[in-house]
């Protein structure tokens, strides 16, 4: 009997130290960090090798559903649904860094870190190239 409880315990101990990450499976509102408008719904998933990525389910702002016209790639002049704008984050310690963030209307890529705040109904993202003191700060709200 011991050694079922044993083996139980460490069952649920791997189960749980192999859970999906908070960001996985939620869909978040962006939030244009200069014009304080609602842009776009985007959903994380996490990948197999343990990142996630942030792809656009419903763009907010008529008229801009095919504005990746300075995208590169497949995406290039496409509609903005379906893009995937985040890649490669990382959580690391309840933080997360490492990633990329794509923004459609220069076609450019940003190095991407975050973190979830007001008891994760807010995620706090830094883009920016180099070093995160010359980046640009956006807020985004949970979709519920």
């Amino acid at each position: 009997m011991k050694k079922i409880t044993t083996a139980l315990g460490l069952l649920s101990f791997m189960a749980f130290s192999y859970a999906a990450d908070p960001l996985n499976g939620t869909v978040w509102k962006t939030i244009d960090d200069k014009t304080k408008e609602p842009k776009a719904l985007v959903k994380f998933t996490e990948q197999k090798n343990g990142t996630l990525s942030a792809t656009i389910q419903t763009v907010l702002t008529k008229g801009e559903e095919n504005a990746c016209t300075k995208c590169e790639g497949p995406y290039k002049g496409k509609s903005l649904k379906g893009l995937t704008i985040v890649r490669d984050l990382k959580n690391v310690g309840g933080k997360y860094e490492g990633g990329t963030i794509l923004d459609p209307k220069t076609g450019k890529s940003y190095s991407l870190k975050g973190q979830l705040a007001s008891n994760g109904q807010k995620l706090e993202l830094r883009g920016y190239i180099g070093v995160a003191a010359l980046g640009r700060n956006q807020t985004w709200i949970r979709d519920n």
